[in-house]
């Protein structure tokens, strides 16, 4: 058997999970993620109108209450004949009666002729106003203005200049609220409005992807059907299916199908083919036996060599026909343990080590070319081996990748292979040692195997010294 190390070494490529990865092209990720976006911007949407309605709502009404209590307090306010402004106003509210409560209001002489003041006992300090030209009044005498209260707060002030009597006496009327209250009530509201809107959000969020898991649980249907024909557990996608979902799975059947047709006319055509060449090649290498002599031997060759080349083509040509094709399946362990068993007892002057996994690894491919790899692999290492071969199993990709792999170490103590001679060991015929028997063919089997298989085959040196040769393959998961 002929040897061969690999130039370019297999690498071990650091993995971003499957689920990190294929999430941003999830159908589910993409619904789940644009309808949450809008359920959000349409929150904050309401949100925003409702608290500024509110807003609207509640200064209209202050200014309501602010004008009647100017109003009415202008009704409550009288003079005497001596010009002293005289009444006990009763605005109905008892927050004009606590002390630096934010809402006061004072009555002022706005003419000559008019004395005294008049305030709400909850105004224990004057109030400034501002000046006719900084806050002029308008057609109506009225005007309206914020001002700092007692105890800093902020008051909305409505203010009026009235004529008392016949003689034009006139007086300044000043209603003052609370405007610092009224941020504080709108403000308790955006926070309990905002806390409902974000419950409500959650939940309606919640709700709309249970809804959209349940409406997309078809495809995970068919995703999973399709997993068993890969498996080779099923051979159509079977059950109801909703009638968006189901002309899919009818063309998915049929595919299937067809493919089935194509590998079994492709396996009947290579064994027609087979037993046609057969017969002639026998025959032939028959009459170069019998034949003798030179012209005799070189007959003799030649058709031993057809008929190599000839099994090794059709070989390849089934070997191509399967790959593509989703229902074949060969649990590795099991084979791998019965070919051990086969070589140890073939030779038992060489001890022959064995390591599987814990975990169950399903080649994706038939039996018979797993053998015939492993058996060219085993019968090299063990004819080259000085007294130990050790076989390993791994599997190399766990449930988030999108494709599993698993790898097949066989390494000896044997002499190896020099580097610079890997390439001319692979080649198909080609033998490094003429002492050793063989056709010079096995690793060359293996690696049509393997390529055929969308597999890596790799010559390395073994940490016992010797060989390791090193296959990937895909699994089934």
């Amino acid at each position: 058997m002929s040897r061969r190390r690999n130039s370019e070494p297999l690498k071990q490529t650091a993995r971003t999970p499957l689920s990190l990865r294929l999430w941003p092209r999830s159908l589910t990720f993409r619904v789940i993620a644009f309808s949450t976006v809008w359920a959000i911007v349409t929150l904050v949407v309401i949100f925003t109108l409702i608290t500024t309605l509110y807003r609207q709502a509640s200064e209209r009404g202050f200014d309501s209450l602010l004008s009647a209590h100017l109003f009415n307090l202008i009704g409550s306010i009288g003079i005497s004949d001596s010009g002293a402004l005289t009444g006990a106003p009763d605005l109905g509210d008892l927050r004009f009666s606590e002390p630096n409560s934010g809402w006061y209001w004072s009555v002022e002489p706005a003419s000559e002729g008019v004395h005294g003041d008049l305030h709400s006992s909850s105004m224990t300090k004057t109030i400034p106003s501002p000046s006719v030209a900084d806050e002029p009044f308008n057609s109506s005498f009225q005007r309206s203005y914020a001002a700092e209260g007692i105890d800093g707060e902020q008051l909305e002030v409505f203010e009026s200049e009235f004529v008392l009597d016949s003689k034009n006496r006139a007086a300044r009327f000043r209603v003052m609220g609370n405007q610092s209250e009224l941020e504080q009530e709108i403000s308790t509201f955006q926070h309990r409005l905002l806390t409902y809107l974000s419950l409500f959000g959650v939940g309606m969020i919640a709700i709309n992807a249970i809804a959209i898991l349940l409406g997309l649980q078809p495809l995970r249907r068919v995703r999973n059907a399709l997993a068993m024909v890969r498996e080779g557990t099923a051979h159509r996608l079977d059950g109801q299916f909703p009638v968006e979902i189901e002309p899919l799975a009818n063309e998915t059947n049929a595919l299937i199908e067809n493919n089935r047709r194509i590998v079994e006319r492709s396996r009947t055509q290579v064994g027609n083919l087979a037993h046609s060449l057969k017969t002639p090649l026998a025959v032939l290498l028959n009459e170069g036996r019998a034949l003798g002599g030179a012209k005799g031997q070189l007959i003799a060759e030649q058709a031993a060599s057809m008929q190599k080349q000839v099994e090794h083509y059709l070989q390849r040509a089934r070997v191509a026909a399967q790959r593509d094709s989703v229902v074949y399946r060969t649990p590795v362990a099991p084979l791998v343990q019965r070919m051990v068993r086969v070589l140890q007892k073939l030779n038992p002057q060489t001890n022959l080590s064995l390591a599987l996994p814990a975990t169950e690894i399903v080649f994706a491919g038939e039996r018979e070319d797993l053998e015939e790899l492993l058996g060219n692999l085993l019968e090299n290492a063990m004819k080259w081996a000085r007294s130990a071969v050790l076989v390993s199993v791994v599997p190399l990709t766990g449930k988030d990748d999108a494709a599993s792999l698993f790898e097949i170490s066989i390494e000896d103590d044997g002499p190896g292979i020099p580097e610079d001679k890997a390439r001319e060991a692979m080649k198909r015929g080609r033998r490094l040692d003429e002492t050793k028997p063989g056709t010079g063919l096995g690793l060359a089997i293996v690696a049509d195997l393997v390529n055929e298989y969308g597999g890596v085959l790799a010559l390395e040196r073994s940490g016992m010294g010797g060989l390791k040769a090193v296959v990937r393959l895909r699994s089934l998961q």
